[in-house]
């Protein structure tokens, strides 16, 4: 008798939470202008690992949520996953809808078949990411591409030094996101801001298929919603705008100085969003579910290969070596790093920088080696256990050892001057001197910041 109790308590309990994952949540027109009110997170709302109190934050109004969950750069993607898995079944538990979002970094490559499969193994990794968390409910809304910078390629203080041609950007984001529609089912959004859209991707019928999340602050949607599409010389010019200068667009990050406070997020500021439709199409936007297949689990240990590309030696540092480190199917891996080790314990493996040019490509500089014949591996390892770590054998003649530490002389000084410090822009915008062929570099959105600066940045934001 107790245990048909239990049975049938199981099965009530299931039924239960099978009713109310499909039942939709509440919805309330609280923000500007009457609309359904929203916020965007990341790792920067959690301080120290502080805790979101995300039940004040729906009192507070908010009823969607879209959080970083994903990243190109293994560091910042581990950081992302990390507060998905927290932040996603809380503000759900509490009322509130969620999304993810997935920072994009761009190849350097101008292949038109390079970039596609890029894209591919970038989609990949969002849809694994998707499948880690159990795929869509009617609680989620669909996967967004967070699409704001074209730089390809840096030089080591950080500046710029190549922006992706617009065509070519512009087949990278429509590759994606026609890759994750095919294997979710569900539509994703595309993020980023007017000027990036304008000048560093091409008009196209296609792309304004996908919703957009429109980033543009300064403009108050309770009173100017129609003005969004409108600049000082005109209107943008873009896949999502019209004629009469307004703009298609389904969700609108209008400030960046929310009072985070209010909404129970630790911190000073918190991205602010708002809803363009009313409820019934918001709900559309949470209709169907997606539960992953086994096959489209992300896998543990999977079996990976190196192909070299190309090998440069010269009498100056470094040596470099650039690699491809494939799945299985030879599609390019998505997570991990390479590094050089000589087989001889007795030589230095010199000093090792890696630049991850595309999914699975990789450049290998080495510096200070010793002038001999090396016999060595080359070794991709992940961190992250999704892929297998694999070597291939390489040799070569170093024919330029290190130079010499200068010996000063007796009565002789030595003066170091110290390397200088980059200090934050003030504005956050980053300059190029690109050819006209390429795009202007974007105004890198500012992050949240502590400091006493931060009611001189939003002074002319919305503050609520």
């Amino acid at each position: 008798m107790k245990r048909a109790f239990l049975v049938l308590t199981l099965i009530f309990t299931l039924i239960t939470n099978q009713v109310e994952a499909a039942t939709p949540l509440k919805l309330a027109t609280k923000g500007p202008g009457n609309r359904i009110h929203g916020m965007d997170i990341s790792h920067w709302q959690h301080p120290n690992g502080a805790v979101i109190d995300f039940r004040k934050m729906y009192h507070a109004g908010i009823r969607f949520v879209m959080i970083k969950g994903a990243d190109t750069q293994d560091g910042a993607d581990a950081l992302a996953f990390k507060y998905l898995k927290i932040d996603r079944p809380a503000a759900q538990a509490v009322g509130i809808y969620t999304g993810f979002y997935y920072y994009a970094t761009l190849p350097d490559t101008t292949d038109t078949l390079e970039i596609q499969v890029d894209a591919f193994a970038q989609a990949q990794k969002a849809i694994w990411r998707l499948s880690s968390i159990g795929g869509y409910t009617t609680r989620d809304l669909p996967i967004s591409l967070d699409l704001e910078d074209n730089c390809v390629r840096h030089d080591s203080g950080g500046t710029c030094l190549k922006y992706m041609n617009p065509k070519y950007v512009t087949l990278w984001a429509t590759t994606w996101l026609k890759e994750v529609t095919s294997k979710t089912g569900r539509i994703p959004f595309i993020y980023s801001y007017q000027t990036f859209l304008q000048n560093a991707m091409v008009r196209s019928t296609e792309l304004a298929n996908y919703p957009l999340w429109i980033a543009q602050y300064n403009i108050d949607p309770a009173t100017h919603a129609s003005q969004l599409g409108a600049n000082v010389s005109g209107c943008y010019a873009h896949s999502w705008t019209n004629n009469d200068c307004t703009m298609n667009w389904q969700f609108w990050q209008y400030t960046s100085c929310g009072i985070a406070s209010k909404y129970g997020v630790p911190g000073t500021r918190v991205d602010l969003n708002v809803f363009s439709g009313d409820t019934d199409t918001f709900y559309a936007l949470t209709a169907g579910v997606w539960a992953p297949q086994a096959t489209q689990m992300l896998p543990v240990n999977e079996p990976t290969s190196i192909n070299i590309i190309s090998t440069t030696i010269t009498t100056k540092d470094p040596i470099q070596f650039t690699v491809d480190v494939l799945r299985p199917n030879g599609t390019p891996v998505v997570t991990g790093t390479v590094d050089f080790k000589s087989l001889d314990s007795t030589l230095t493996n010199g000093v090792q920088k890696v630049v991850r040019s595309a999914s699975g490509r990789y450049t290998l500089s080495i510096s200070k080696l010793t002038k001999t014949h090396y016999l060595g591996l080359i070794e991709f390892i992940d961190a992250t256990g999704t892929h297998a770590p694999s070597s291939t054998p390489v040799q070569f003649d170093v024919l330029r050892g290190p130079s010499p530490t200068p010996i000063p002389t007796p009565g002789s000084s030595t003066t170091v001057s110290p390397s200088p410090t980059n200090s934050p822009s003030p504005s956050a915008t980053v300059t190029s001197s690109a050819s006209p062929s390429q795009s202007p570099t974007p105004t890198v959105k500012p992050k949240p910041s502590t400091s006493a600066t931060t009611s001189n940045y939003c002074a002319a934001q919305i503050r609520n």
